[in-house]
Formats: C-alpha cells, structure tokens, sequence
C-alpha cells in the first residue's frame, strides 16, 4: 500500500543520548508508548522482556491483537534502543525508573532522518487516556462495531474510497480500514462519548485517526467525520458511512496487461546475478511475482504469508519472486535491505531489485503492464508465461475475514493454474 505522506526531516544525525554511568535497571513488562505528533498524542504497546544475554531484550510493538516484533533491544549508555533494521527505523529512550523519554527516527535518504519526540512510562495498558469524566474500558454510549463505507480527503485535493471495519466491546476498538491499494494495518483504540481514537505504530509508520460520530445512535444512517494523522506531520481529513454492504472496486481489475504485451522481467538480485523469466526455474512452472518494497508494511505481511506458503509449496510445480522497487536502484544500498528483508522473513524465493519506489517509474519498469498502482501487486503466471491474473494491494491479517478470503482465494487459482 503507498500513502501519500508529507514527512518533517532534519538533515542532521540525532545527538546520542549519552550518560557514562553505569546502565540504568530496566523495567520488564508493558509499557504505554506515544509519539508526539501535530495531532497529539500517538499511543501504542510495547511489551519488552529480556533476552538470553545480559543488556539485550525481546521488544514487540502492540496494536490490539498485533505483537509485531521488533529487532532485538539493547541499552547502551542510558538508553534503550529499540531497532527495526528492515524499515532503517528505531526508538531510543532514555531510561529513568519508570520513564523513558527519547525520540523515534527513521532514515529518509542519506543523512537524512525522521525525528519525532517518543516516551514510554512504565506499568500503563490502556491505549488512549480517557477523556474528562470516563474511565478506560467502561461501556461506551456509542458503538462503530460494523462496515463504514468511507472517503479520505488529502490536502491536495486527492481522495481515497476506503471501507472501515471495526469491532468495539465496550469502550474497545480494534480493526481497519481496506482501500483499493491495501490496508492500515492494525488500529487499536477507544470511543469516548461521541469521539473515536484509534492508533498503530508499525516501526516505519505511525498512523492516528480521530473522528466524531455526528448522528444519534438510533439513526438509520450512522455518521462520522474525522481527522486522519501520519507520521510528524501529515493530515487528511475524512468522513465514513455506516454500510453493511460498503465494498472497494475489484483488485483484479486495476492492472492488467496492455493487448499484444508480453510481460517479462530481467533484474538484479541482491548479490547482482541477472534473473529473468526466460530463467529455466520458471519454465513449464506457475510463478506468483509478487511486486514489493522492503519500506512497505503491507509487503511485509505479504511476505509473511507468502514465504511459508512458498517454503511448503516449493515442491510443487510453483516458483514465486519478488520484484523489489527501493528507495535506490543502487544495488550497494539496496542490495542489503533486500537480503536483510530476506532473512527476517525466512524468504527462500529469489528477490531481484527492479527499480525506485516511484509507481511511475515501476510502470515504466514493467512496460507490459497498464500501470502499476500500489506496492504490494500479484500476478499469476500460468506453466506457458502468460498473466492470468492480477491482484493490487493486499488484504493483511488485521483485516480479519478479508485476508482469509485472499489466502482462500490465491490458493484456489494457484491450484487451478497448476493443474491446467
């Protein structure tokens, strides 16, 4: 999924949180995180344990029922830092008893970083602080438990079709909204009175979502308006419809292949050996491409599927490969995120470095193809090379019973185009 972020960066490497004191004693357990943003507070779950040597810990982030693991935490000096190396992102907090109290960066390009003010406190599991006179957790007067037909609205005047999916108990929501090029990963968070919050922080993105329901419970036509935050800086507004039958238009008819194209592939992988269909490992064979980047949260639960499911299927006769699209089409920086990628995911599957992260330059890259709209996109070859179908975007496991019905159904037409 691509979002269209405008991001505050500082051409400056953060100063290093530096004590030369003994390590601080660092709590184990929950701790309550936010980011400050232009639209407040962010707020997410960190649940950190230690791990098998001295001065390192197991970290994952929490967003509702995610546990998104992070790289393994150490402390140096009186920090904490907690890496993300797939996404070049992390957090650093500076320890003191039951605070940390630091900063979230990401790089950008070059020296360029990300910053954003970040602090944790200690023992803390709710997710937004309740508002002036409730309480976390208590029985909301509202509900946005259902399908929220729903519009996004950027600053340049773009707009966005999405469906939301909520669940709430109580004062709880958990779920996400689906657009035509993926999904917002796992939000998390509260309704208080007529006000809904909702939260996730993914190691590369942080996304805050307030909203108001604008029309009385009883009502036939729910309704809510809001404010979506990304990131330091980035706001767009947005307004939803409770709609039981709110859909998206069909992934498998945004990209296709122009008449009397041949679609074809010959990149790089990371190591610099040349791949192209014509490769004897795809002949005669079904091959999933699958059209990622290694900075894409939505590529990253693609992948989380489709290694294993590769890792089982490879006896078949099946092949998948990725067509990374970078930050760079230099091979000597890209080439490393792309096998980090790799080995975090258990990626056996050949990852060839196709280009830029630009869709512009992905179509230009991939000339058979109409346009290429969203990171991620799948396309199923048949034993004889031809594209049979097209998938933009993907449906992730925050989705629920979306990602079920995209699971079933990539297994239905590999099955189908196998055994043609």
């Amino acid at each position: 999924m691509t979002f269209r972020f405008s991001y505050l960066t500082f051409f400056f490497l953060v100063p290093l949180l530096v004590n030369c004191q003994s390590a601080p004693a660092l709590k184990t357990g929950t701790w309550r995180a936010t980011l400050q943003t232009s639209g407040g507070e962010l707020p997410f779950g960190l649940d950190i344990q230690p791990a098998a040597e001295a001065g390192r810990y197991t970290v994952h982030a929490i967003n509702g029922t995610e546990r998104l693991a992070m790289d393994e935490a150490y402390v140096q000096n009186d920090s904490l830092h907690i890496p993300m190396l797939v996404f070049e992102s992390e957090l650093v907090g500076r320890v003191n008893g039951d605070r940390m109290t630091g900063v979230w960066r990401k790089r950008r390009t070059g020296n360029q970083y990300q910053i954003v003010p970040f602090t944790a406190q200690f023992g803390q599991a709710f997710r937004f602080a309740p508002r002036s006179g409730t309480s976390a957790g208590q029985s909301a007067s509202r509900t946005v438990t259902g399908k929220w037909q729903t519009l996004f609205r950027a600053t340049e005047g773009d707009t966005t079709i999405a469906v939301g999916v909520f669940s709430q108990q109580n004062g709880t929501v958990s779920g996400t909204f689906l657009t035509p090029t993926g999904d917002y990963r796992y939000l998390a968070g509260n309704v208080f009175g007529d006000s809904l919050f909702l939260s996730c922080f993914d190691g590369t993105h942080a996304f805050l979502f307030k909203a108001k329901l604008t029309k009385p419970q009883a009502s036939a036509e729910q309704t809510m308006t809001g404010v979506f935050h990304s990131g330091p800086t980035y706001r767009e507004t947005w307004t939803a419809r409770l709609e039981p039958n709110a859909a998206l238009p069909d992934p498998g008819k945004l990209t296709f292949v122009k008449p009397g194209q041949a679609f074809m592939f010959t990149f790089p992988d990371a190591q610099g050996k040349i791949l192209s269909l014509n490769d004897p490992r795809f002949k005669g064979k079904v091959t999933v491409v699958q059209i990622l980047g290694t900075w894409c949260p939505n590529c990253m639960d693609e992948t989380r599927f489709l290694a294993p499911w590769y890792a089982k299927n490879r006896s078949r006769k099946v092949e998948v490969v990725g067509l990374a699209f970078e930050k760079t089409a230099d091979l000597t920086e890209s080439g490393p995120k792309i096998k980090r990628m790799a080995e975090r995911f258990g990626v056996t599957y050949p990852v060839l470095l196709a280009g830029t992260n630009d869709k512009a330059e992905a179509s230009k890259a991939l000339p058979a193809l109409n346009r290429v709209v969203a990171f991620p996109t799948t396309i199923f070859l048949d034993k004889k090379g031809q594209v049979r179908h097209i998938h933009t975007g993907f449906s992730g496991p925050g989705t629920g019973a979306y990602y079920d019905e995209y699971v079933a159904e990539f297994n239905r037409l590999v099955d189908k185009l196998e055994q043609e």
